[in-house]
């Protein structure tokens, strides 16, 4: 699948994924530095992929969804970048995030690879939005187009 990152088009590697695949397990590093797998968090889960939560419109799009997280407690929201994990905690802690889960998928892009959301040349996650549901069976799917675009939140919150 092709995004465009700052208008320059690029091919994201993995597979993409669509409504009604099935999601197989993937693992990243949580804030503390244990391992985080997919398998642990158990019913519907809403996984916002950005680039990097230290840019402008990440940061609003993870704020925006740690506000609705709260009007959905029986989701979780899984916020995944190829930040470290000390980037993140600083981050959530300096911005109060505390309705979102993040986690980093710099060690070895087993998140990147397993939904097609890496970006070559850039070493980043390409903006992105899945909705599971307690199967992890594919409910709602946004690939943005222009990486440095925001998400379609009236279309994600919907989907909730």
């Amino acid at each position: 699948m092709k995004v465009t990152f700052a208008g320059t088009p690029v091919e994201l590697s993995g597979t993409e994924i669509h409504v009604g695949d099935t999601i197989a397990d993937f693992s990243a590093v949580k804030n503390d530095l244990s391992e985080f797998r997919l398998s642990e968090v158990k019913g519907r889960k809403l996984i916002v992929a950005v680039p990097s939560l230290d840019t402008s419109v990440c940061d609003a799009e993870v704020r925006r969804f740690n506000q609705e997280a709260v009007k959905h407690p029986e989701v979780t929201v899984i916020t995944v970048s190829m930040d470290l994990p000390f980037a993140q905690k600083r981050w959530c802690g300096a911005h109060g995030i505390e309705n979102v889960l993040t986690v980093s998928d710099h060690k070895d892009r087993s998140f990147a690879d397993t939904f097609g959301t890496y970006l070559p040349n850039v070493g980043l996650i390409a903006r992105s939005i899945f909705l599971l549901d307690e199967n992890n069976k594919v409910e709602y799917v946004e690939y943005v187009h222009e990486v440095t675009d925001h998400p379609d939140y009236d279309a994600a919150l919907k989907a909730l």
